[in-house]
Parts: C-alpha cells; structure tokens; sequence
C-alpha cells in the first residue's frame, strides 16, 4: 500500500524537510530547503516520495540532473525511509522512480556516495541495483554536518556510478563467485583486535584482486568508542585510495558470513 510519486503541494515538501530532520537530525548542515526541492523539478530534478495508505510520508529521494564533463547525469543526492520501515523494499522502489523519471529525460548514468564502511549500503548499491564505486573521496562533506549519523567521523566516501540503461534489473544481480581463501586480504585484524594495512601497492608487488573486509554493522562499530570507529575509516582510507590510484577496481561485495566480516573484492584493470 506504498504510492511514489513526485512532491507536488507544499505540506510535500515540509514533509520531507521534517523526514530530513528525524534522519539526519535538525542541526544537519547538508539538509535541502522546500525552495530547493520545488525548484530542482523544473530543470530535470527529481523530488519524490514514498506514501502510506493514509497519505503519511514514508521515504524520499532527491536529486539534480546537469552535466559531468560532457556527459548528462543524474546526481542522487539523499533517500530515507523512516526506520520503522526499513528493509522493506521502500528504498529501492525509490531509486527505480527516479531511474525511470531521468531515463525519459535521456540521462544514462547516476551518481552518488555514500559510506564505504557502511555494509547494508554497499550491499544494497553493488548487489541490489548493481551501482559499482569509481571514486573514493577522503572526508567530502567535513567532518562537522551536525549529522546524528556522522558524528564528528570525517565524511570519506565513495563515489558510485549506476548505469541506469543496464536490463539488469534489480534482484537479478548476482555477485561475482568469490574464493576468499585464494585471495589475499589487504586488512587484516591484528592481535589488537585493530584493522592493519597489511597490503599496499607501495609494499608488495601483488597484482592481482584482493578483498578488503569492513565491519558488519559501523553504526555499532561507532558507539564501542570513536579511535575504533577512525581506525578503521583511516585503515580503508589508505587501502582503497591507492588500490584504486594504482587502477584496481571495487568489483564485488559480499556481506558477512559466520564467522568472517563482510568485504570489498578490488579487480586490477583488465
């Protein structure tokens, strides 16, 4: 009983500015106005949101279309689903609103970030819509948003692609078969119970793929205190900036298996 559709009257648009707030918190500096969101629809944006049965405001997305070098795309820049109804599928009927909605407009590529650490994200973007990393970016946004989920972490993120004329459509995709065993893992947990940077391009000749392991939840990751929590956003820092500098690629997520954490396979260029 979930309807998506466009925001259109001005009890919509505060609507997703109070969602905003009750995500992010009300001190969050990265919070799009009601002008913003109304505007960014009549030049490609899109500003929709995901409805209950009695007209209750659910989850949004909101995005900007414009141009990256000489190519037309489609920046995503927030989605939220209320907690209560996470998991349930909301959040990808919203992406596949706004996929549709910019398609028509002719744009062929999405972007957006999100956290590297994050493993119900990486799952969602890689495995579910098939989104893959391109860019890693140290501490994009500061590391003071006033965000009740960033804390004072800084804000490293990457940068995803989503090519949106792909026909693979969502719950489709499967991950690339992986043998963990015959891969070397680039950070493993020390006697410390730390993350180490065990492999770098600038320490070993290795060449070929490598798994990079991320914690199974970071939000609990970050109330067990906040040098675990930088330890480890420093540890896939180093490791994903020069892996990826060198042309290795993030080509796969796996989540968590008994008694592993879950990670990243990085590919070298063909």
């Amino acid at each position: 009983m979930i309807t998506i559709r466009d925001l259109s009257s001005l009890q919509d648009y505060a609507d997703c500015v109070a969602l905003q707030d009750e995500t992010w918190g009300t001190g969050f500096s990265e919070r799009v106005p009601m002008a913003i969101l109304r505007v960014s629809q009549t030049i490609g944006g899109v500003a929709a949101g995901a409805f209950d049965k009695s007209g209750k405001m659910v989850g949004f997305v909101f995005g900007m279309t414009g141009v990256h070098g000489r190519e037309l795309v489609h920046w995503s820049d927030m989605l939220a689903v209320r907690e209560e109804l996470r998991g349930q599928g909301i959040g990808e009927r919203l992406k596949q609103y706004q996929r549709d909605k910019v398609l028509a407009l002719g744009v062929k590529s999405m972007l957006w970030t999100y956290d590297p650490l994050q493993a119900k994200n990486a799952h969602f973007n890689i495995n579910h819509l098939g989104a893959l990393p391109v860019e890693y970016v140290a501490d994009m946004y500061g590391s003071h948003t006033g965000s009740l989920l960033h804390g004072t972490l800084p804000t490293d993120r990457f940068i995803v692609r989503w090519n949106l004329d792909d026909t693979t459509r969502s719950g489709e995709r499967v991950p690339l078969p992986i043998a963990g065993a015959e891969i070397p893992l680039a950070n493993p947990i020390g006697t410390d119970g730390l993350p180490s940077t065990a492999l770098l391009p600038s320490l070993s000749p290795h060449a070929g793929p490598l798994i990079v392991q991320v914690p199974a939840d970071f939000s609990a990751t970050q109330k067990e205190g906040r040098a675990l929590a930088m330890r480890w956003r420093l540890v896939i820092r180093e490791i994903m900036t020069a892996w990826l500098a060198g042309g290795h690629r993030v080509s796969a997520f796996v989540r968590a298996q008994p008694g592993s954490l879950p990670f990243y396979r990085l590919d070298p260029p063909a």
